[in-house]
């Protein structure tokens, strides 16, 4: 089966362009990569006297929690042709998870969410969800980039970031989702998220590297 599911995941990367934003299963990519990327963005605003707006973004769960229906559109959207998109619901159609009670007792159902944990597939299919539901906040915000399900949404605008905090398929957890202003200036103001504060912090460990909001790097 993995060597099945690395063949379809050649293809589809074949004919999937996922966005230069994303720095999470590309090859040739890695976090050192994205965290280089947010500090010289950070160092330009700094050096520019310019306030750099940066929520960073926790999702709940995303990995256990794509509905497959979603999976089916992004694919789609992205250009998988339909008889790989059927290869992979075939995959996910003959898939089932047991539940043992005792020795001699389990249960046998089929999963309806979520991505197959351990496939060799299941990481690149992650990423073209993900694409294609941050592709309307990178209109917005070019400035955004993801590793994996972490994200960074930057703007000029704080009113920008707050707008694109919630968009179609993204459910973000208020409680792990911090804000950050870089060259803040006085009266500023906060981040929103569903009607409550965002979390306001002066230093953020973004891939296990610390950011600060004045543009060093911390400890």
């Amino acid at each position: 089966m993995k060597l099945w599911e690395r063949v379809v995941e050649a293809r589809l990367r074949k004919v999937v362009e996922v966005c230069e934003q994303q720095y999470g299963f590309m090859p040739r990519k890695s976090t050192t990569d994205a965290i280089f990327a947010l500090r010289i963005l950070m160092e330009k605003y700094r050096d520019g006297q310019r306030e750099l707006h940066c929520v960073f973004v926790d999702l709940e769960k995303a990995y256990d929690r794509v509905p497959r229906e979603e999976l089916w559109y992004c694919m789609r959207k992205s250009g998988v042709a339909e008889k790989f998109v059927r290869v992979v619901q075939d995959m996910y159609e003959r898939s089932r998870t047991v539940v043992r009670y005792a020795v001699s007792q389990r249960e046998e159902f089929k999963v309806e969410v979520g991505l197959h944990q351990g496939s060799a597939l299941s990481p690149f299919l992650f990423a073209i969800v993900m694409d294609q539901l941050s592709e309307e906040v990178r209109q917005e915000s070019p400035w955004t980039m993801m590793f994996a399900d972490d994200i960074v949404i930057c703007s000029e605008s704080r009113e920008q970031v707050e707008e694109n905090l919630e968009r179609r398929g993204m459910k973000v957890s208020r409680g792990k989702t911090e804000y950050m202003c870089v060259n803040e200036r006085e009266g500023s103001g906060t981040v929103r998220l569903q009607g409550e504060e965002v979390k306001k912090v002066q230093e953020f460990k973004y891939l296990g590297s610390a950011v600060q909001s004045n543009g060093e790097c911390g400890k």
